[in-house]
């Protein structure tokens, strides 16, 4: 499928840094209004540019126009490109404000072509983990999420000093005038939407706790910089969704039923580790022990936060394992490895992948319009349920979505593969014994 970027800045080289493992994405060129930038991404990864936006949407090659533009410009960015008939990928969200998603859906679906984005978290291998192992049945029925998106204090981070491996700078200020919220919040509703359905009712707050983030000047200054969401869906699941420029990283997902929990450690890596807990007396007792609650691998032998799980492998899984092309030096192979491994790991272009291949296959896309419309909702509910807070009804919905074949017909099965630690069985006659009189 034959590709179009229009934005060439920080996030474009977290796309590049698995285009080596796409060969089926044929990148045609890149424009960015910043020719500064686009000479720059041409001279490095050896891209051509168009001298303008007119001129990207009018080669008939381009199939695809992917939309990493400030969000500000989401709107006519994605219109345009839908007037001359292309497909789009955007960046998330969509808009910012509903009305113009709904106009864009409708649009995309007037010009029969397919308009959808980003996040791509729900096609990687920790997701797909997390999906099929509650399908399964392994935690038993679902009935909460606890979602962390805490990003660290931004206020202390230098974020205007952060460049991207071809010395794009960082958009703190953008960032800090859109909010962690609109930001950041869809890593976690993407997952959380497409496993249990349609949200019902939102009890939200947000709030701007941290006044002075930066010297440069923010317009507006007080967007929130903290928001937490209580969400009850449509089959009865309820979920916590927390969002913060100010609090230390924390990027969880928690998934608990009333048999079991199953986690992962960060919704920023394709291949987070995810750990599956069948509760048993034992584990639950076991929390109860300072000792066995703030020594992970002491308490693991007792059941506390169960075992580790094989992650469901997907068709790219290779992909966020290497990175080739984007940095050279060998501080940045250093700094890439390191990052791979310990911080995060996305592979961007996966969305593209996945996008590409549906409409080459002539099937409806993993995420359906409704669905990324009624995540936008949700995600501009928080982000103005302001500090009085507000219990908000979406009018938005969507028909509830399944897993991807390959996931779904995965071989493993997450609740008859699992064994409890040989601690925890030795220690439950212990446990009965200590809780009687």
């Amino acid at each position: 499928m034959k590709i179009a970027f229009v934005g060439c800045g920080y996030v474009f080289d977290i796309y590049m840094r698995t285009r080596w493992a796409h060969p089926e994405l044929d990148i045609r060129g890149v424009f960015d209004i910043n020719t500064t930038r686009s000479d720059t991404v041409s001279r490095h990864y050896g891209f051509h540019v168009y001298p303008s936006l007119e001129a990207l949407l009018a080669d008939p090659e381009v199939e695809i126009v992917v939309n990493l533009t400030s969000i500000g410009s989401h709107y006519e960015t994605i219109r345009r490109a839908l007037l001359a008939g292309k497909h789009v990928y955007t960046e998330k969200p969509t808009t910012t404000e509903l009305a113009q998603t709904q106009e864009l859906f409708a649009m995309a679906q007037e010009k029969g072509v397919v308009l959808t984005g980003a996040p791509c978290n729900l096609y990687t291998d920790s997701v797909s983990t997390l999906w099929k192992a509650v399908r399964d049945g392994a935690i038993g029925k679902p009935v909460l999420v606890y979602a962390e998106l805490d990003d660290n204090p931004a206020h202390l981070m230098q974020l205007e000093k952060v460049q991207s491996p071809t010395g794009a700078p960082f958009p703190y200020a953008e960032e800090f005038q859109e909010g962690c919220t609109v930001e950041h919040i869809g890593y976690h509703l993407v997952w959380i939407c497409a496993m249990f359905g349609p949200v019902t009712s939102v009890t939200a707050f947000s709030n701007a706790l941290v006044t002075h983030k930066t010297d440069t000047p923010l317009n507006p200054a007080d967007t929130p910089d903290f928001s937490v969401g209580c969400l009850q869906f449509a089959n009865g699941v309820a979920a916590r969704i927390t969002c913060t420029w100010v609090s230390p990283r924390d990027h969880r997902m928690r998934i608990i039923g009333e048999q079991g929990e199953i986690t992962a450690d960060n919704a920023f890596h394709d291949q987070a580790a995810v750990h599956l807990e069948r509760f048993s007396r034992v584990s639950l007792s076991a929390r109860k022990a300072y000792t066995l609650r703030t020594q992970p691998w002491l308490g693991r032998l007792f059941g506390i936060g169960g075992r580790r799980q094989p992650l469901v492998r997907r068709w790219k899984s290779h992909a966020v394992e290497a990175e080739r092309g984007v940095g050279r030096s060998l501080k940045h192979k250093l700094v890439s490895w390191l990052r791979r491994r310990e911080v995060y790991a996305q592979d961007k272009l996966l969305g593209i992948a996945e996008m590409a291949r549906a409409i080459e296959e002539r099937r409806p896309q993993p995420m359906q319009p409704d669905f990324l419309i009624h995540m936008n909702e949700i995600t501009l509910m928080i982000q103005r349920a302001g500090p009085g807070g507000a219990t908000l009804k979406p009018t938005t919905t969507f028909a509830p979505l399944q897993p991807l074949a390959d996931v779904a017909g995965n071989p493993r099965n997450y609740r008859s593969g699992y064994r409890p630690q040989p601690m925890e069985r030795v220690m439950a006659g212990l446990v009965e014994a200590l809780h009687k009189r």
